[in-house]
């Protein structure tokens, strides 16, 4: 379990919270691949299989997701609802990554599947700290079943 290598989707819309997630899962280490979708459709094409995603051995089933909430085409919570309707995917840890303190957002992600709810921070300190931190636990700490794809 220790050598197998992670795969984590992240969708999220801007470019710069992406760069600095990339970077951050870099630094820490820990053996993954993290592969970015910039919408909330691309996410449900991905996840899904539809092309441009239809080759599981570069596209693979994520092991983590993390989910921004405001996003464009589909918001995060729409593609929870999706997901939520769908078996094979029930089984992919979720954590919400979004700006939104909103606690309506927050009841509703953790009904649809979410297993964490993290708001990003406006200071890029602190949320460099929440991303290592969040790195340290998913990444080092917690334990992945194999995903049967």
């Amino acid at each position: 379990m220790k050598n197998r290598q992670l795969t984590i989707l992240l969708v999220e819309d801007n470019p710069d919270h992406a760069e600095m997630i990339r970077r951050t899962l870099e630094a820490g280490g820990a053996t993954q691949r993290l592969l970015h979708v910039p919408d909330g459709q691309a996410a449900v094409d991905y996840l899904s299989r539809e092309a441009p995603y239809n080759d599981s051995e570069a596209y693979p089933l994520p092991d983590l997701l993390l989910l921004d909430l405001k996003l464009p085409k589909l918001s995060g919570l729409e593609v929870l609802e999706w997901m939520k309707t769908r078996p094979k995917l029930r089984g992919i840890a979720t954590v919400i990554l979004t700006t939104s303190s909103a606690e309506a957002d927050m009841t509703m992600a953790y009904k649809l599947g979410a297993i964490s709810y993290l708001v990003k921070p406006f200071a890029i300190e602190e949320f460099a700290r929440l991303l290592d931190a969040c790195s340290q636990y998913w990444l080092s700490w917690n334990r992945f079943p194999e995903l049967i794809d």
